[in-house]
Formats: C-alpha cells, sequence, structure tokens
C-alpha cells in the first residue's frame, strides 16, 4: 500500500509541459494516500508533520509515461525462454535464424515456437514450404509467427496438433493458406488464424501466467512505464491481475481491450475493475500487417526483390480484413453498450472504412463522447485526420516503425508514399489528442525513442522520412503521458502532475523539455512512482 503522506522535492515537469510557463516546473509535490495533494514551490507545499521526506536529487520527473497500445499478455509468452527468440531487433542475420530454430529442435521438445521472423530486415530469408518444415521438424509441432503477429508458418504436426486440416473453414477476417489442391500450404494469416494454431501452444504457456505477466510488466516498469493498455486482453486474466495485485507483483496499471469476434459480446460489465486493471474497450481490426501485404491501400506496393520475397505480385494491392458493412455489424456488437472501439487500420482504404464504419455507429447510437480509436494509422492521410477530428475519432500512431523500417517502406514497399508513414505531425494539426506506442513484441518498448522520432522523422540510418509532417516536443511528451491517459479513459486518475491525480511518475536523468532528440531517445530512466510509491518499494513491485 502507498505511504499515507509524502513529500517529494525535486524537479517536476508540469502537465502543459511548456518550457515558457512560469510553473513548467514545480519543486515539491505532496502525496496522501497516493493522490496529489499540492504541487508548486518549495514554499507553496510545505512539509506537514508526519510527513516522509523523499528527494529526487538530479532527476526530471514527468507524469508516469504510459504506453496505450501495447500486449503485455501475449508478450509475456512471446518472449519467454519458452519461445525462441527471433526476432530482427536480436537476430540481424537470416542464417542465425535457422540456427536458433535448429538448436531448439535438437533438444527434442514437446513443441517449437519461433516468434520475429522478418524477411524484410533479416534479409536472405525465404518462405518455407510446408514440406520444407516438415522435413526439419518431423512430428514436432513447429511454429513460426512472423514479426507483425499478422502470420506464420507451420509444419504438419503443428496443424494436426491444433485440429486444422483441408477440411477447417478459415476463420472470419481471416485465411488458412492453402495449395491448388485445397491441402493446407503451412501458411496463416491474420489473429484469428494465427491464433487457433498458436493455440496449442499458448494454452500450455498460459498455465505460467502469473510468473510470466509479472516478469514482463517489470521490464516495462523499468522503462518508465507506469501504465499499459493491453490489446489483447482476456477475461481470464482479471483473476491473474488481482492476484497480482493482492500479492505485491502488479507493478504497473493495466488497461484492457478485449479482442473483438463477429457475433460476439463483450464478456465484461461496462463498470469494472480498479484504478489498477480495468477493461475500457474492445479491439477491431480492418486490414493486416504492411510487412505482410495485406494493408489495404489505393495503390499498389512496389515490384522489388522484397515484396516477391512476401510473395506479392506486381501490382499487388492488400485488401482488407473484413468489409466497412461487417465492421460496422462487429462494432454495433459492443458500441451499443457503451464500449470504446480501438480498430487497427493501416492502409488509406482502410482509414476510409474504419471512419465509414464509425460514423454509422456513432449515428445509430447517437454516441457522443465514444472516443473510437484508430490503431497505428501508418497510411492516413491529413484530410482523413481531419474528419475522424470531426467524429470525434482518435489516432494512435505506431511511430517506430519509422526507426526500423524506415527505409524499407520507401525503397522496398511502397515508394514515395513510404515517406508520408505515421504521420503525428499532421494528426495534431488536425486537433488529434494523439498519442504514441509500440506493439507488444514487434518492437521494444521505448516511449523516449517514439517522442525522439516522431519529432525527427529520422530511421534508425540516418534517413528522413519528410512526406509527413514532424512534432513540436510538447505534442510528442504528450502523446505517452496526458493524450495517452484520455485515450484509456482514466485522465480522471492518471497522466498530469495535478492535484487529485494519482501521484504517477517517471524520473529522467536529463531535462525532457531541453534536451534534443538523440539525448531524449538515450536519457536514462531513474526511477518511477505509482500511487506515490517509487519503484521498489511496498505497493510498487
Amino acid at each position: 500500500m502507498p505511504q499515507a503522506r509524502l513529500r517529494y522535492t525535486g524537479r517536476f515537469v508540469r502537465t502543459d509541459l511548456d518550457p515558457s510557463h512560469p510553473d513548467a516546473v514545480a519543486e515539491a509535490m505532496l502525496v496522501e494516500g497516493g493522490r496529489i495533494v499540492a504541487i508548486g514551490s518549495r514554499e507553496d507545499v510545505p512539509a506537514p508533520a508526519g510527513a516522509r521526506a523523499l528527494d529526487l536529487g538530479e532527476g526530471w520527473a514527468v507524469p508516469g509515461l504510459i504506453e496505450p497500445h501495447g500486449h503485455p499478455s501475449e508478450a509475456a509468452m512471446q518472449l519467454s525462454a519458452d519461445v525462441v527468440d527471433i526476432r530482427p531487433v536480436v537476430v540481424e542475420d537470416a542464417d542465425e535464424v535457422w540456427a536458433r530454430i535448429r538448436a531448439a529442435l535438437a533438444k527434442r521438445p514437446e513443441w517449437v515456437f519461433a516468434n520475429g521472423w522478418d524477411p524484410l530486415l533479416q534479409r536472405g530469408l525465404t518462405a518455407p514450404s510446408i514440406a520444407d518444415l516438415d522435413a526439419l521438424a518431423d512430428d514436432t509441432p513447429l511454429i513460426i509467427v512472423n514479426n507483425s503477429g499478422h502470420s506464420l508458418y507451420l509444419n504438419t504436426a503443428a496443424a494436426r496438433a491444433a485440429g486444422v486440416d483441408r477440411s477447417t473453414p478459415d476463420p472470419a477476417g481471416a485465411s488458412f493458406g492453402r495449395d491448388a489442391s485445397g491441402e493446407l500450404d503451412g501458411t496463416a494469416f491474420e489473429t484469428a488464424a494465427v491464433f487457433r494454431l498458436a493455440g496449442p501452444v499458448m494454452r500450455v504457456l498460459e498455465r505460467r501466467m502469473p510468473e510470466l505477466l509479472a516478469s514482463y510488466l517489470l521490464d516495462l516498469r523499468r522503462r518508465g512505464i507506469t501504465t499499459v493498455g493491453d490489446l489483447t486482453w482476456q477475461r481470464a486474466l482479471d483473476p491473474v491481475a488481482r492476484g497480482l495485485r493482492v500479492t505485491g507483483r502488479l507493478p504497473l496499471r493495466i488497461r484492457g481491450y478485449e479482442m473483438s469476434a463477429p457475433g460476439a459480446r463483450a464478456t465484461v460489465a461496462l463498470e469494472n475493475g480498479d484504478a489498477w486493471c480495468r477493461q475500457v474497450g474492445v479491439k477491431v481490426w480492418c486490414d493486416g500487417s504492411p510487412w505482410v501485404g495485406n494493408i489495404a491501400t489505393s495503390f499498389p506496393y512496389l515490384d522489388t526483390p522484397a515484396t516477391r520475397a512476401l510473395g506479392l505480385e506486381p501490382g499487388h494491392v492488400g485488401t482488407a480484413n473484413y468489409t466497412t458493412e461487417q465492421l460496422v455489424d462487429i462494432g454495433a456488437q459492443y458500441a451499443g453498450e457503451g464500449w470504446q472501439l480501438a480498430c487497427h487500420a493501416h492502409g488509406d482504404v482502410a482509414i476510409t472504412s474504419t471512419l465509414d464504419a464509425y460514423e454509422q455507429l456513432i449515428a445509430r447510437f447517437g454516441l457522443r463522447d465514444h472516443r473510437f480509436r484508430i490503431e497505428h494509422a501508418g497510411l492516413m492521410r491529413p484530410e482523413q485526420f481531419a474528419r475522424a477530428r470531426e467524429l470525434g475519432v482518435t489516432v494512435s500512431l505506431f511511430v517506430d516503425h519509422i526507426t526500423y523500417w524506415g527505409d524499407v517502406l520507401i525503397d522496398d514497399l511502397l515508394g514515395e508514399r513510404g515517406a508520408a508513414w505515421a504521420d503525428a505531425g499532421a494528426a495534431f494539426a488536425a486537433g488529434h489528442r494523439a498519442t504514441f506506442h509500440n506493439d507488444g513484441t514487434v518492437t521494444p518498448c521505448e516511449p523516449l525513442r517514439n517522442m525522439a522520432v516522431a519529432e525527427t522523422r529520422t530511421s534508425r540510418t540516418g534517413r528522413r522520412l519528410d512526406g509527413g509532417s514532424p512534432v513540436s516536443r510538447a505534442d510528442a511528451l504528450r502523446a505517452h503521458t496526458s493524450n495517452a491517459a484520455w485515450q484509456l479513459r482514466s485522465e480522471h486518475e492518471i497522466g498530469a502532475l495535478s492535484p487529485g491525480l494519482f501521484a504517477d511518475f517517471t524520473v529522467l536523468d536529463t531535462d525532457p523539455r531541453a534536451a534534443d532528440p538523440e539525448a531524449l531517445a538515450a536519457a536514462r530512466v531513474l526511477t518511477s512512482a505509482v500511487d506515490g510509491a517509487l519503484f521498489g518499494e511496498e505497493g510498487a513491485a
């Protein structure tokens, strides 16, 4: 439990994040029962009798960093020691990818699950056939998941373990790959198919979920994250989170979005949980991943060796997983009950379809403060940002795509259109309370780098994606603090250093308002607090 009364001294960057504001940096903060009572100068916030005095030293405290779109419950399993880590942020060489998979198979396990396949960054990887994987793994179920999470490769033993064969119908919005004769070809596309085939392995890992989730959340907390949105939330995770909280092993707050399905309804009541963990919305998908070739665009992918390696024919145009009408049908199952919807949409055609569906749902149910979300928004255009703002729809951008795949987007996949990827500047110019995010295991959770990249739009090779516009430092900071709290329907609890809110803050070793982008990206997290309790102290971890 948090200390009853704490008085912190140090340097606190206020919620307006404006370096020209006379009160932009406070010197003292009084916390009682986990909430901020007062914040200001040392003279304005005197030490009351019995208060515990804590000095943050030379650090700079900002509102607790918020990851508005993560997948901690999924990442906890996929980054565990039981899964072969072949992500491009870990393994750059194609030969090493196969070496890791062979080494895992050599131990003769019950199954092998490899996560992170990415031929765009791991040059030289070629798609294996089901016959290739059968020869490699024999009767050991083998699953290789694309780094995007939107496709996988598998052998016959893995299909058999999942109960999938040539007669199994494709799930709604997804598909099992088949050859000309109708037999499984060892591929699967989109969430429902991926989850079905990975199900047997995931169920084994789920038995260790308390341990795995606690470990992953601790890693997020070390990165300065004090609240995370989980967009693959499941009702079964509620007791896991409660158990971690009761035993003092829940280090940060969770806001869940359960996965939608045709013909389904929300599995919990709209009013649920508490300030530590609750479900706030429902995840929906319109299209897929740029790295797989199934985002819905108005123009074709380039014809390059990279797109050919992905299996894309010249002139390939990705398609959506659902029509607008199907999105409306899915959304109506939840929107009528008041749930916030968060729809994955990358391509410009997918963005239009999502906005069309949202507009119909808003009109049908007379919605006002719905805060419907568009997730990732890779190819969202300025006029689409403007339309979204008029509808009251908010956006969360995956700007870290620029860091790792900035060159790929332009040279290998989309041409100059790729230079406008994740146009955060256009989002803010349209009046959005936009946020930035990483996405589970796809990239490391690095909010400070997100802020820097949104300002510079520069890839890790130094290339500037100048088709979009940069953002100000103040907007970049808001994207992972106050704006993120608002998107998660939690602005009454977190997101600012203001009286009445919980004392969640993150302490950096540099002034986040004045540091150049490179220094901001490299800034160290010194400590953080949730409910006023510093990391590692009782009630924090």
